[in-house]
């Protein structure tokens, strides 16, 4: 018997978003994760993805916004340095808004995004990025939290494996993880854009 969801007894819309009524927000996909430490399983995949997902909002005329996180100099996220740029393949045009983020998974925390969300006037917003625990999962959540309607699209995002006290997990376990938390409640998940209404 299939798992009743807390969107589903909250009563919440299970409709994907559509890109000609919603922002596009796309997170982390900086060097960082192609290469080196936090190099992530799945990148490639996850990254024409996300390409595709972007050719087709910029078509559809949708807002997009890019957020990356600096961890300043010397680390892993120096947006100064190539680690830290944004993958040329999805890399802002001129036009788009670029977020960033220093303190927080959540890419609302700290930082002018929700503003930007405001502006842009749409309640829906579309969702894809790195790492799929970890900013992809919060930023969906801060978005529900303060009354968007999230979309995450499953195969523009990825992560990478981690060990607990009990168990190793791999990347594929956590990102279904990661996506299984934020269908629960947070918002909707579509496999690829082909998916959006």
């Amino acid at each position: 018997m299939p798992t009743t969801t807390l969107r589903e007894l909250n009563g919440l819309d299970r409709t994907p978003a559509s890109l000609a009524d919603a922002t596009l927000i796309l997170i982390d996909y900086q060097n960082t994760y192609t290469t080196g430490v936090m190099e992530l399983t799945g990148w490639e995949s996850a990254l024409d993805a996300a390409a595709a997902l972007l050719a087709r909002a910029r078509k559809a005329g949708t807002k997009v916004i890019h957020v990356m996180n600096d961890g300043g100099p010397g680390s892993p996220y120096d947006v100064r340095a190539e680690n830290g740029r944004i993958h040329p393949r999805v890399a802002p045009v001129e036009g788009e808004t670029v977020v960033v983020k220093t303190a927080a998974p959540n890419a609302f925390v700290g930082t002018d995004l929700g503003e930007h969300l405001d502006a842009a006037g749409h309640e829906n917003v579309v969702i894809a990025g790195f790492m799929t625990n970890m900013c992809v999962t919060f930023t969906a959540e801060g978005a529900f939290l303060r009354g968007n309607r999230p979309t995450v699209v499953a195969d523009a995002c990825a992560t990478r494996p981690l060990q607990t006290v009990v168990a190793d997990v791999s990347a594929e376990q956590l990102h279904h993880s990661a996506l299984a938390t934020i269908a629960d409640l947070y918002g909707v998940v579509v496999a690829s854009e082909a998916s959006l209404s």
